[in-house]
Formats: C-alpha cells, structure tokens, sequence
C-alpha cells in the first residue's frame, strides 16, 4: 500500500477506536439508544448533504429501501444498540477487543452464505485461535456468575455476528450497481428511521432529570461526524484503493487506539488476561490475514 493508503488506514483505526471511547462518555449522560440515534441521524445528514452537493440523492423513484433498511439494520441499528448497551457494563477497551471477533465471525457466516468463501484449514486454525480468546476473556468464572458483565460481553459478540452478517449482505451493492457513497447514506438513513420509535419508547429522552452537559453533546456530534460519516468516506477509499483484505488491518489497531484513549481519559485498566486474550485473537487475524505466512513461505 502507498504512504497515502497507510494513512487513510491508521485515520480510520482512530475514528473507529474513538467511537468507544466517544460512546463511553455519551451513554454516562444519555440512554444507549439515545445515543444510537444521535449518531446514525447526525451521520445520516452529513452523507446526504454530501450526496446532494455531488447531485445525488437518495430520494427518488427506484431507490432500494428494503435493501438499505436491511443493511441498516445488520450494520448499525442493532450492532450499535448492543455494543453502547454492553458499554454501560463493561469498560471501552474490553469492548473493542471483543468487536475485533469480526472477521472471524465473518468467516463462518460467508462460509455458509456464499459460493467462494468456504473455510479452509488456515481459517480452522484462526478461529480455533480467535474463540480461544475470546473464552480467555470471558473466563469461567464469569460464565458461572451470568452477571451484567458477562451479558456485556455476550452482547459484543452478537455486534460482531451482525456486522459479519451484513459484511455478506452488503456484497450485493456492487452487482446493483449502487456507489458506496450513496450505500453508505442509504444504510446510515435506514437505520435513523428503525432506531428512532424504539429510542423513544425505550429510552423517553424528554424524561431526563437533566439536560445533558456540553462534554456529551460533543461525543455524539463527534461519534457522527467522525467515527461514522468521515470514517464511512476512509472506508470506501480504503476498499477501493487497497481492497477487502488490507482493509482488515484496520481490525488489528481499532483496540489499540481504543484503550488507550480509555486509559487516557477514563482511568480504565485491563489485565493480562485482557491482552492475553486480545493476542489470541489477534492470532487468528494475522492468520485470516495471511500476509504473514507469505513472508515467511513467499511463493515460488
């Protein structure tokens, strides 16, 4: 990858590890799914200002709402909602960890829903590696309590099966026809429109004891425009410049930048069972990866 590529990758592992830590400080004022909506409806109009500055628009005939609305619910409405609700449990850092289960879960997911993606002994290996450490961080003690915590982290895991999911879902934009702008927007304005009833029912955001302080207000408007519509824009330019599997390094740095911003700011600390855990699975995305063993055994 260029100097240039290398950038636009380590932005995005920030913006995206910053969504933690964003979250984090919005959710200690606001309900989860409060803070759902302020993400994805802020995002939602920044990316439809921008279609409309390019003279596009998501609103007109022949629009594939279904689609979109699928896809918001896969990519943003439901993972979101979990991983902000688990984040009032457990700490950022422990968070991002257990969302970099992605890819692995993308394995099995493509494995069974797609023609051309079936697992192989080396993605055996890496998810053997992966689940490994995520049973390391869960630990059997916590599955024997089944407290908040342990819900927490469950509910990471479920994020992580959504976006894996909707990473298999999403590969029909490009045999639509659809650009990823215009995917980005359709997907981030879908899922405003499902998360807005549930947020008002569930959350009742008027019913607040008190208005929420500007620190808070400033991590929403933060986790919209940079941890979603600016890292959505990183994202298409990655995947079109370097492709899927360099885009996968994003998944490597998003916990790094994610507990350090949270020991940083928060005063959180995790263990050595933490980043033990955090090293299994990151085993298992070098593996997926591969671009290690073809250093070591470069092809003939």
């Amino acid at each position: 990858m260029s100097l240039r590529v290398w950038f636009w990758l380590i932005s995005l592992s920030i913006l995206w590890g910053g969504s933690f830590f964003f979250a984090k400080v919005a959710i200690s004022e606001l309900g989860p799914l409060t803070v759902v909506f302020g993400r994805v409806a802020i995002a939602a109009l920044a990316l439809n200002a921008m279609l409309a500055i390019s003279r596009d628009s998501l609103f007109r005939r022949g629009t594939p709402w279904p689609t979109y609305v699928t896809m918001g619910l896969l990519n943003n409405a439901l993972p979101f909602s979990l991983i902000f609700w688990a984040q009032t449990h457990i700490a950022s850092g422990l968070a991002s960890i257990l969302n970099a289960t992605t890819p692995l879960c993308t394995v099995l997911v493509a494995h069974f829903f797609t023609p051309d993606e079936k697992i192989s002994a080396p993605k055996v290996v890496a998810l053997l590696a992966g689940f490994a450490g995520v049973a390391l961080l869960i630990g059997p003690s916590t599955m024997q309590q089944a407290d908040a915590d342990l819900w927490g982290q469950l509910a990471c895991l479920a994020a992580a099966f959504s976006y894996a999911c909707a990473g298999v879902f999403g590969r029909r934009f490009k045999a639509m026809g659809i650009a990823p702008m215009e995917a980005a927007a359709g997907q981030i304005t879908a899922s405003s429109l499902l998360i807005l009833p549930i947020m008002m029912i569930v959350d009742r955001p008027w019913a607040l004891a008190a208005p929420p302080s500007l620190t808070v207000w400033v991590a929403v408007v933060a986790l919209a425009l940079l941890s979603t519509a600016l890292a959505y824009v990183l994202y298409f330019r990655i995947l079109a410049a370097a492709g899927a599997t360099n885009l996968l390094l994003v998944t490597f740095l998003i916990p790094v930048t994610s507990i350090l911003l949270g020991a940083a700011f928060l005063a959180e600390r995790l263990g050595l069972l933490e980043f033990a855990g955090m090293a299994l699975i990151g085993t298992g995305l070098v593996i997926i990866d591969g671009r290690a063993a073809r250093l070591l055994y470069p092809a003939k």
